[in-house]
């Protein structure tokens, strides 16, 4: 083999702490670095204080270390453009470009590029205006509706109004109040889709899609999806609601479609693409597109991936992902997000975590750090998503109970979670 490579990780959440851990174990790397990182991160990886939409930090810091390959985790420097900027340096980036990660940083763009490329989603509207919004909302008959700020929004930025007044509120909260900021300088308005949610990922190089692993979010904060959302409370991989004639409609009709219209218009995609869906009678459509791993849907898939992830991610980059097969463990994999009281709203930080080192030394189970800081050689609460309990177990059920089971070791004042994580994969399979 030829020299390892030194990796750049940018971000500093779960996703980004399995990215550094599963690269860390790559033979072909040398070295993880991760900018900014956290106090678990720290294990795999060597932390730079440089944020992640630091473009001219970033880029300081791939040429100063020799990196030979950076992997963006977040959405915010895709949009921002910061594989662009790699590029026209001469430098390796994983992610998409600025104008293909639209996808995400932008609900218009993208209902706009289904509805010419025929990729099945939800029916929908567009305003700048209140009023006009309003006019429309007053003429719907069924609810109910669903209304998105067209920007990015920390994954918060979608409301499900249940009637007339809901949605109402939530055009004045987007639109009037700015209550998500410049991503809600346009609002759309979007028919409901029933049926169940499944993340469906792949890694494409602009021309070759190859899927990972399915996963299922749980987006809301209280169990049984109650509660506003957020941005992702727990997760699972494999998701029993995505049949392999599901998987196969997915590939044929909605991720290889979207590739191969972006390229013919232009804007090739090269990254990760997750399609987040809605399944009703193992027909799939589209409710949204993101440019990146989900989070934290990459904290299970990524616990059973097999393979080389560097391998990957290279090939991905270059061009040469038909020369790619993937392995995976087939034993199932589950996500319990703590996070802090209050979270997705306000919350305290700097609350002592306890029980760490206990859950991390059980077999098959990973703690994967989000929010958090190292005070006086402590672990304390530093965001609103704190950690990802993540477990291999032999069926779903397994893994759920290893998860909780590593979960109640851990504590910290405020701490909340989820007790229904999985919940939905073991009623698929009878459990």
């Amino acid at each position: 083999m030829d020299r390892k490579r030194k990796v750049l990780v940018v971000g500093s959440g779960g996703r980004e702490h399995a990215l550094c851990w599963k690269l860390a174990a790559s033979p072909r790397v040398g070295e993880v670095l991760c900018a900014p990182g956290n106090a678990g991160i720290q294990r795999h990886a060597r932390c730079v204080p440089v944020g992640a939409t630091d473009l001219d930090g970033l880029v300081a810091l791939a040429r100063s270390e020799g990196v030979d390959l950076t992997v963006v985790g977040p959405e915010a420097p895709l949009a921002a453009g910061l594989v662009d900027r790699f590029q026209a340096e001469g430098l390796r980036a994983f992610g998409p470009a600025r104008a293909a990660a639209r996808l995400e940083a932008s609900k218009v763009f993208t209902k706009d590029l289904m509805a010419r490329a025929g990729i099945p989603s939800a029916g929908y509207r567009v305003f700048e205006d209140l009023g006009a919004a309003l006019a429309h909302i007053a003429g719907i008959e069924t609810f109910p509706v669903v209304l998105k700020a067209d920007g990015l929004a920390a994954g918060k930025g979608v409301i499900v109004a249940r009637d007339r007044g809901e949605a109402e509120d939530a055009a004045r909260l987007i639109l009037e109040a700015r209550a998500f900021g410049e991503a809600g300088r346009r609002l759309v308005v979007e028919d409901f889709l029933a049926g169940e949610e499944a993340s469906f990922m792949a890694v494409t190089d602009g021309r070759t899609v190859l899927p990972l692993a399915t996963s299922q979010d749980h987006k809301p904060v209280f169990d049984g999806d109650r509660g506003p959302n957020t941005g992702g409370m727990g997760a699972y991989s494999p998701a029993p609601v995505v049949t392999p004639a599901v998987f196969d409609a997915v590939m044929e009709r909605i991720m290889r479609p979207t590739v191969a219209f972006m390229d013919r218009e232009g804007c090739p995609y090269r990254g990760v693409l997750y399609g987040g869906l809605m399944i009703q009678e193992g027909e799939p459509r589209v409710l949204e597109f993101n440019c990146r791993f989900g989070d934290p849907e990459a904290q299970p898939i990524l616990m059973r991936l097999r393979s080389d992830l560097m391998e990957l991610f290279e090939a991905a980059e270059a061009g040469r992902l038909d020369e790619v097969r993937l392995e995976w463990d087939p034993r199932a994999a589950v996500c319990v997000v703590l996070a802090s009281k209050g979270y997705p709203g306000g919350y305290e930080k700097g609350k002592v975590i306890h029980g760490l080192e206990e859950a991390a030394a059980m077999e098959d189970v990973m703690v994967f750090h989000a929010g958090t800081a190292m005070e006086d050689g402590r672990y304390v609460t530093a965001g609103g998503r704190v950690l990802g309990v993540t477990a291999l177990g032999d069926d779903i059920q397994e893994a759920i109970h290893r998860a909780y089971q590593a979960v109640e070791r851990i504590s910290w004042e405020g701490m909340h979670y989820r007790t229904d994580i999985g919940a939905k994969a073991a009623r698929h399979l009878g459990g």
